[in-house]
């Protein structure tokens, strides 16, 4: 499956669920570890963690695998992992913080 695909697959999982703001940055030209990374917060850990569930079983029903996950329930921050697309989720306080836009797209 071609990563375009890839990244439609996990913005239709963050769009179902009402992921807050989510972007899909195109880095294939700034990163040899992956080719697209989403960033998207949620309105609380829960919300984020189930954002996250719904990002792993699209992927999974798409037979994308493998999909590694870091972080926890309670957590503000987890990262879905498939490979070629890297999601991460947070907290609009971890994301303001971390300001991950602006880390892989100053333009933003």
């Amino acid at each position: 499956m071609n990563t375009s695909k890839m990244r439609d697959i996990v913005l239709d999982s963050l769009i179902d669920l009402k992921a807050v703001d989510p972007i899909a940055l195109d880095v294939q030209e700034l990163s040899s570890m992956t080719d697209y990374m989403l960033i998207a917060s949620g309105t609380s850990s829960r919300h984020i963690q189930a954002i996250s569930e719904s990002v792993i079983d699209g992927l999974k029903s798409n037979k994308i695998k493998p999909v590694r996950v870091e972080g926890r329930i309670g957590d503000d921050w987890i990262l879905v992992d498939a490979g070629d697309v890297i999601v991460h989720l947070m907290t609009s306080q971890a994301r303001d913080f971390y300001d991950l836009e602006s880390l892989w797209d100053p333009d933003l």
